[in-house]
């Protein structure tokens, strides 16, 4: 039985189309139901909803029926958390979250209980990147043979149009725009690696464990080669990159460093780094965020 409510945090709520008639908002008026009816079915004692959380999905801190503590996590619909248990599956806990139960119908996850509060963070930037390294590099393992995850060359390529489209209306990022679409058509055709990706990784899904210091939460997995994911750590907190002297140096140097720190490619990784600055950039600018997309796209042209 639940013993507080269920309330969805406001940071989930704005996230989601305002459209009365949406999935999202029929998902989100029958949110306390659904999660209900996962406490019942797995006999879970409810503590709280976790605040401020995410923006595609709901997570509740709860007990199992032997006292331990867990995290039930309730997905936006259109969200890939039958892809997110799928490689957690594989990864069984090995610097990833452990996953308890699924279920198919809902799509929740039971999932181990980490400390959401305390992430990488927390930590100062270098040890923050080298613990943050240490992590990412033990969920590059074989996908499985018959793998249904998606791949890097086909995620890439449904954002591309996206990409092209955004960007006409960024018209001063025309040069890096035709750049970072030349860099997607060519980049997945120049490897060969098929690894299990995070997808999403950067030092916030990254959190304090029990069994394990740091545990990655949170995959968009995805198969493809090691520095498609390595990109998006090299761009997490590039502010603070941004914000130092000689920042376009410093932009470089840590392209080269994460490279070498987990032999990958340096040329390549600041290829997908680029393509990832501007396809992130573009967007955000196309969402309202103009400042922080132009600085991305300013850090791409550094690189």
């Amino acid at each position: 039985m639940a013993t507080a409510p269920i309330e969805p945090p406001q940071r989930l709520v704005s996230s989601l189309s305002g459209d009365p008639d949406s999935a999202a908002q029929k998902w989100l008026h029958a949110l306390p139901t659904l999660v209900q009816q996962r406490l019942d079915a797995w006999e879970l004692t409810l503590e709280r909803v976790h605040a401020p959380g995410g923006r595609s999905s709901l997570l509740a801190l709860v007990r199992q029926q032997d006292g331990t503590p867990a995290a039930l996590k309730l997905p936006v619909p259109g969200t890939r958390s039958a892809q997110e248990a799928a490689a957690l599956t594989v990864w069984d806990g090995w610097g990833a979250v452990r996953l308890l139960r699924s279920d198919d119908g809902s799509g929740a996850l039971l999932l181990e209980r980490l400390q959401s509060a305390v992430s990488l963070r927390s930590l100062p930037e270098a040890k923050a990147l080298l613990e943050a390294a240490g992590t990412v590099r033990r969920l590059w393992v074989p996908p499985g043979a018959g793998h249904a995850f998606a791949t890097v060359a086909g995620r890439t390529e449904e954002a591309a149009e996206a990409l092209r489209t955004a960007g006409a209306n960024v018209r001063t990022a025309a040069p890096l725009v035709d750049e970072a679409l030349e860099l997607r058509r060519a980049l997945p055709a120049g490897s060969d690696e098929e690894f299990l990706l995070h997808g999403a990784f950067r030092q916030g899904k990254v959190l304090a464990g029990e069994r394990a210091p740091w545990l990655a939460t949170g995959p968009v997995p995805v198969v493809g080669e090691r520095a498609y994911d390595l990109a998006a750590l090299v761009l997490d907190r590039f502010e603070d990159v941004m914000a130092g002297s000689g920042a376009a140096a410093a932009a470089r140097r840590r392209v080269a460093k994460l490279a070498d720190s987990l032999e990958v490619d340096r040329d390549r990784l600041r290829d997908w780094t680029l393509y990832r600055a501007v396809d992130t950039g573009v967007r955000e600018v196309a969402g309202g965020d103009r400042q922080r997309g132009e600085l991305l796209l300013e850090f791409a042209a550094w690189l």
